[in-house]
């Protein structure tokens, strides 16, 4: 599969749904989405607790008091990405995860977006981070570059509002991308590209691949870094991740792609990638 960088084809709007978390502590996490990320409470259902944005769900949590933690080596989510619309809204998260008591693990710039990194009360990571225009993305010889270079923080707060913090993000921040380990890439390109269907867009970084639909830089980031194994059933962390197409056809192409390649769904109907990370596809 070609890595050359393509503008989206008119009416692709395959995008992400949302991420649902096994967690231990259910009021903890929820709580920390609220305050910490900025997550507004969505209508929920039964033991799962939904928050986003806008009246989107973004993270799903499912209360497992009893799981145990996914042992050492074990596949599953590196983070999940919370995109904010501008240097603003990055800026607020800054001052927001300050207030909340909470602190990050790093901060990047990846010349086509600038990242913020922490991990929640159960060790799941997130990113929180805004897209430059997609003009300015640098591309070479017609292949999309990524790097990941320090990130000039003294310019984001440059552009914090002033008055009081803001509680909540702004309503069209979205789940931008997840980002999984996994134990083999090609194993892990072979599902995300030949059945699923995205497209490769950077494939330079070692140990790891990004995979979009209509030419993000990645809806979906891949590696080996710390993968030996599958993931586990059952484990707290990462149930499944939720991929959006934009109708019913593009769902059935996806399963008919996966009975061919020998995938089949699961009794919730979700799909195992190799490394058992579960995908939901849904139309909408």
């Amino acid at each position: 599969m070609s890595t050359e960088h393509r503008s989206p084809s008119p009416g692709t709007v395959t995008r992400l749904g949302a991420v649902r978390l096994a967690v231990r502590d259910i009021e903890r996490s929820s709580g920390f989405y609220r305050r910490a990320i900025g997550l507004e409470p969505l209508p929920s259902d039964g033991p799962v607790v939904r928050l986003g944005a806008g009246g989107r769900a973004i993270v799903e949590l499912e209360a497992t008091p009893d799981a145990q933690p996914a042992a050492r080596g074990a596949s599953g989510l590196f983070h999940l990405a919370v995109l904010v619309p501008d240097r603003a809204a990055l800026a607020g998260a800054v001052r927001r995860v300050g207030e909340a008591g909470w602190g990050f693990t790093g901060a990047s710039d990846h010349l086509v977006s600038e990242a913020l990194y922490l991990n929640d009360p159960e060790g799941n990571g997130i990113e929180i981070y805004r897209d430059r225009a997609r003009e300015e993305w640098p591309v070479a010889d017609g292949v999309l570059q990524m790097d990941t270079l320090p990130l000039d923080i003294d310019a984001v707060m440059a552009e914090l509002p002033g008055g009081p913090g803001e509680p909540r993000v702004p309503a069209t921040t979205a789940l931008g991308h997840v980002h999984l380990k996994v134990d083999s890439l090609d194993t892990a390109r072979r599902f995300y590209v030949g059945v699923i269907g995205f497209e490769v867009m950077v494939e330079t970084y070692p140990g790891a691949l990004f995979v979009a639909a209509g030419g993000y830089h990645h809806h979906v980031g891949l590696n080996t870094w710390m993968s030996t194994r599958p993931a586990e059933t059952g484990a707290l962390g990462l149930r499944h991740i939720e991929i959006v197409v934009p109708d019913p056809a593009q769902r059935e192409a996806i399963a008919t792609r996966a009975a061919a390649a020998g995938v089949a769904p699961d009794a919730d109907g979700a799909l195992a990638d190799p490394a058992g990370n579960r995908v939901v596809v849904t139309a909408g």
